[in-house]
C-alpha cells in the first residue's frame, strides 16, 4: 500500500513552488509588523518571490505534465491565503485606513465568492477558465500590495500609487466577479445538460 503521506522532497517542483508560497505566509506578515526601512524591503522581497512561484508553479506543472489533483487544489488556496493574509496584515499595521479599507474588502469578499461558485460549478462538471481581464486584475493587484508593503521605506509616492493600484484592482475584481457571478447563477437557475460549458 501506498504512504499516504508524500514528503516534501518526493513532491514535484511546481508542488514544492506552491508549498513555498504558504510557508512564506507567517514570515511575510511577521516582517509587516517589524519597523524600519530594512525589514520592509525584506518583504517586498519575500512577497516578490511568492508571486514569481505562483506564476512558475503552473507553468512549469504543464510543461512537465506534472499537472496533479494535489496541485490544482493547493494553487487557488496559496493565492487566496497569500492575499487574504497581506491585505489583513497591511490593515492591521495602517498601511490600508481609512477609505482604502473599501477596496481592500471588495478584493478579499470577491475571492470568497469566487472560491464558492468555483466549488459549486466544480460539482456540475463545469469549469470556468481565467479570462485576460481577471489577469490584469491579479497583475494590478499584485504589485498594488507589493507597493504597500513597502510603504514608507520606499521613495516618495509609493503608498499612493499602491493606494491607486488597490482601486483599479477592486474596479476589475467587480467586473471579473460578476462574470463569475453571471456563469453560476445561469447554472444554478437552469437545469445543467450533458456538455453545458461556461
Amino acid at each position: 500500500m501506498d504512504n499516504p503521506y508524500t514528503s516534501l522532497a518526493s513532491m514535484d517542483l511546481p508542488n514544492r513552488l506552491t508549498l513555498s508560497r504558504i510557508a512564506a505566509i507567517p514570515l511575510l506578515v511577521g516582517l509587516l509588523f517589524l519597523s524600519g526601512a530594512f525589514w520592509q524591503w525584506l518583504a517586498l522581497l519575500i512577497y516578490i518571490a511568492a508571486c514569481v512561484t505562483d506564476y512558475y508553479d503552473g507553468k512549469l506543472a504543464r510543461r512537465r505534465a506534472q499537472v496533479s489533483a494535489l496541485g490544482r487544489f493547493l494553487d487557488p488556496i496559496a493565492d487566496k491565503l497569500l492575499v487574504a493574509a497581506i491585505v489583513l496584515a497591511l490593515v492591521a499595521v495602517d498601511r490600508i485606513a481609512g477609505w482604502l479599507v473599501l477596496p481592500a474588502l471588495v478584493i478579499l469578499c470577491r475571492e470568497v465568492l469566487v472560491s464558492g461558485l468555483r466549488e459549486y460549478l466544480a460539482e456540475l462538471q463545469v469549469s470556468v477558465p481565467v479570462s485576460k481581464l481577471a489577469k490584469w486584475k491579479t497583475t494590478v493587484q499584485m504589485v498594488a500590495l507589493g507597493l504597500l508593503i513597502l510603504g514608507p521605506a520606499g521613495p516618495w509616492g509609493i503608498a499612493t500609487l499602491g493606494a491607486i493600484g488597490l482601486w483599479i484592482a477592486a474596479a476589475l475584481t467587480l467586473v471579473t466577479g460578476y462574470d463569475y457571478l453571471r456563469v453560476g447563477l445561469r447554472h444554478m437557475t437552469d437545469e445543467p445538460r450533458n456538455g453545458d460549458a461556461a
